[in-house]
């Protein structure tokens, strides 16, 4: 009888135990079903393997400069710059892993510990989504759903994604993909962004409390954000969660998590967008190039696609250098303002009744504003975009409007019609600046104008103004080529006219020295280093306008020009880039070189899709070009230059009237330039070589008819040499870019005079003595 009910009661048990295995089993082949069914498809469209070998992001392409740095990016929504994992410093790869799944390394993808406390306790404790599949969450599922069952299978998805993550990439490669894929927001696309935007650091200077607020906004960007109208509070106690877990799992000591929890975020908020940062005029001249490099049907992706460069992540290697761009920007950003005060002081209301307008009747002046009008943005938009009738248009530039206007202090926000700020922003004087390297045509800095959100219109290759007398070296050239005419060679400085029709001049043209002033005897060198116009007159006299039309067009010059004498003196309208190619020629021994801006184009992956191919030709033998150079030195040491070399007190720091009488430059290197003035003192140029870089600066207003009424303040020398020569005292203060202070090379054999002492004999030869000369050696 016992036995019978011991037989019983073994028998109930075995059938418990059964059931126990029957239901466990049906729970496993449960779970495999769902996870069978999830990766079937059942629940949504799941990646493919395709898919999973190359996630579809968005990648920024990065603009290079010629030392590593990033100068700017191109992007639609997405600013997002892929990293590797041995780019990230260690500490953020600690703060992650202790922050949001602290045994990351222990697991496939799934955290089963994790997952059964967060059933157990229904998330009170923590979640338990791992950074596998958190990542599976932002490349393939997408934002959870407050739907509970769409939830459910969002989180089976999330799960299958993140095994197969796991199985695909190593567990380095799959926190790197986070790091690439998070938004932090801001246009702060990825942690490489990130670093960039909220602390202006590259990523490896991340410090331990930066990785940790980094790490902190993977809860909510969006609701963890530093900035001040969003949560700098909330930032800061998530940031102190991460350093507190960090201190937990051993990553960082108990007094290094207090005494960082102590400190604030440290945010140098930087914004990026494409109209700030460094370079922006030369960042948007190359995406106008790169917008037609993709559309060339030779530049196709392998499946025969388009290049997207705001989405393909494409690496554009250029030529320029951070620190030189940095310079020209600062010496612009110097110069600049203290010319504006000085012209504002000049154009008063009293002082000029039709300011910022000189010489213009206001009949003459409304006519120049309404054809500013039809030019304008605001004109084409409301005409083309909206269809607005002509009549309300205009009516629309006389009623006041809210807008924020540009000023050297800041902008400033105003209440103004677009007419009247039409008006104001007339009266700011403008500038173009490029410096290049003659040897290999490398554009080592690039400024386009004082302001790009404000002033768009680039100035150093869009825009193109009277070049004055700094087209006077192309004549001589001509004349040294042709005439084989030694710099110490001399002209009578007398009033000169070429006659009616001779090379086609439809009237007498006789040009006349600044002043009127003339006089004796003068060399090449000192009729050029003055820009004496009777001599240059004298000159294209004797060798035609066409050949030096020809000659300048082999130097780079792209515009046409007119063949009359009185190009001679700087008619044509020519752009900064021209002129500095041109003049590098000089430098360069005669050869050419076309201006490179970009040497290469990668892919995201490192596939060379674009290499540089330099285009150069000789244009003049090596001897003249060296005569040229000898001749453009006379400026620097006794012409228009020679402020260069003047010793005096630091103006810049008083006042701009200072810096007319006292230029603190003091270069004792040599230099070879020329300055360019045109009528009415409108446009002012600067182009200064050293052996080794070129750079050209022009200075003016968006119209001519505003400029300054005296040759004082209106001239090159006093308008755009002052930003060439902060620019080259910065260039030579940071040792590192070797700028050259060496002489410019002379070539072997040369056979033209360059001595003027010794050439003294040949003034008996032309029946020339000292006592009727006025010669400067």
């Amino acid at each position: 009888m016992a036995a019978k009910k011991k037989t019983n009661k073994t028998s109930g048990f075995s059938k418990y135990i059964r059931w126990f295995w029957m239901l466990f089993s049906s729970g496993i082949l449960a779970i495999a079903l769902v996870f069978l069914l999830a990766s079937w498809g059942f629940f949504g469209e799941m990646p493919t393997f395709e898919d999973l070998e190359n996630p579809k992001n968005n990648f920024a392409s990065q603009i290079i400069s010629s030392d590593g740095e990033i100068l700017g990016k191109f992007y639609f929504n997405d600013n997002r710059t892929p990293v590797d994992y041995n780019e990230l410093p260690q500490h953020l790869v600690d703060a992650l892993i202790a922050t949001e799944d602290v045994r990351y390394h222990e697991h496939a993808g799934i955290d089963a510990r994790g997952t059964i406390r967060a059933f157990v306790f229904l998330g009170k404790r923590g979640g338990a989504s791992t950074i596998s599949q958190q990542l599976a969450r932002q490349l393939f599922v997408g934002v959870r759903s407050r739907n509970k069952f769409q939830a459910m299978t969002q989180k089976i998805k999330e799960w299958v994604i993140a095994t197969r993550l796991e199985r695909q990439y190593t567990k380095e490669e799959i926190i790197a993909m986070y790091f690439n894929i998070y938004d932090f927001g801001n246009n702060a696309d990825g942690i490489r962004s990130a670093a960039s935007i909220y602390f202006d650091k590259k990523l490896m200077d991340l410090d331990v409390k930066e990785s940790a607020m980094l790490v902190g906004m993977f809860k909510n960007s969006s609701l963890y954000n530093p900035r001040e109208h969003r949560n700098p509070v909330g930032t800061r106690n998530r940031r102190n969660v991460a350093l507190s877990q960090m201190n937990k799992n051993g990553y960082i000591t108990e007094a290094v998590k207090d005494s960082l929890q102590k400190l604030d975020l440290g945010l140098r908020y930087t914004p990026q967008s494409h109209r700030d940062g460094t370079a922006t005029y030369f960042r948007a001249y190359l995406q106008g190039f790169m917008r037609k490099w993709v559309n060339d049907k030779a530049n196709r992706k392998p499946d025969g696609s388009k290049y997207s460069i705001y989405s393909d992540g494409l690496k554009i290697y250029t030529t320029i250098d951070t620190r030189m761009q940095k310079h020209a920007e600062e010496a612009v950003a110097l110069h600049m303002p203290r010319l504006q005060a000085e012209f504002f002081h000049q154009n008063t209301a009293k002082r000029n009744p039709t300011a910022p307008f000189l010489e213009l009747t206001y009949g003459a002046i409304d006519t120049l504003l309404r054809r500013s009008i039809r030019q304008s943005e605001r004109w084409r938009h409301m005409k083309y975009d909206l269809k607005i009738p002509d009549e309300k248009i205009l009516s629309s530039f006389n009623k006041p409007i809210k807008m924020s206007v540009f000023s050297w202090e800041g902008d400033i926000d105003t209440i103004m019609t677009p007419m009247d700020s039409m008006r104001y922003y007339k009266s700011f004087l403008r500038t173009g600046m490029m410096s290049m390297e003659p040897q290999t045509g490398h554009v080592k800095a690039w400024v386009g104008g004082v302001n790009y959100k404000h002033f768009q219109y680039d100035m150093v290759k869009q825009g193109k103004r009277q070049i004055g007398s700094a087209f006077k070296p192309f004549v001589y050239a001509t004349a040294i080529d042709q005439l084989h005419l030694s710099p110490c060679d001399m002209l009578p400085d007398i009033p000169f006219c070429i006659e009616k029709n001779k090379y086609g001049n439809p009237e007498e043209w006789c040009p006349k020295n600044s002043g009127e002033k003339y006089g004796g005897y003068r060399t090449l060198k000192n009729a050029l280093a003055n820009s004496v116009n009777s001599i240059t007159a004298q000159l294209i006299d004797k060798v035609g306008p066409q050949p030096v039309i020809d000659l300048a067009h082999s130097l780079g010059i792209e515009q046409g020009i007119l063949s009359v004498p009185s190009i001679a003196l700087g008619t044509p309208d020519l752009s900064v880039y021209e002129m500095v190619a041109a003049y590098s020629t000089f430098a360069n021994k005669g050869v050419y070189t076309r201006p490179v801006m970009i040497t290469s184009i990668e892919d995201k992956n490192g596939t060379i899709l674009f290499q540089l191919t330099p285009e150069t030709k000789d244009v003049l033998s090596e001897e003249v070009a060296y005569v040229m150079v000898n001749l453009l030195e006379g400026v620097t040491q006794y012409g228009s230059g020679v402020r260069l070399r003047t010793k005096g007190a630091d103006a810049y720091r008083t006042d701009f009237r200072e810096i007319i009488t006292g230029y603190p430059y003091e270069f004792t290197n040599p230099i070879a330039g020329k300055t360019g003035t045109t009528q009415n003192q409108s446009d002012g140029w600067f182009m200064g070589m050293v052996p080794n870089l070129v750079t050209g600066v022009w200075v003016g207003a968006e119209d001519r008819a505003v400029h300054f009424s005296s040759i004082t303040y209106g001239q090159g020398a006093a308008m755009a040499l002052p930003i060439w020569a902060l620019y080259m005292k910065s260039c030579y203060d940071d040792a590192e870019l070797n700028v050259s202070t060496e002489d410019f090379e002379k070539p072997d054999n040369l056979s033209i005079e360059l001595d003027c002492e010794k050439y003294q004999g040949n003034l008996k030869k032309k029946g020339i003595t000292d006592d009727d000369s006025e010669i400067d050696f």
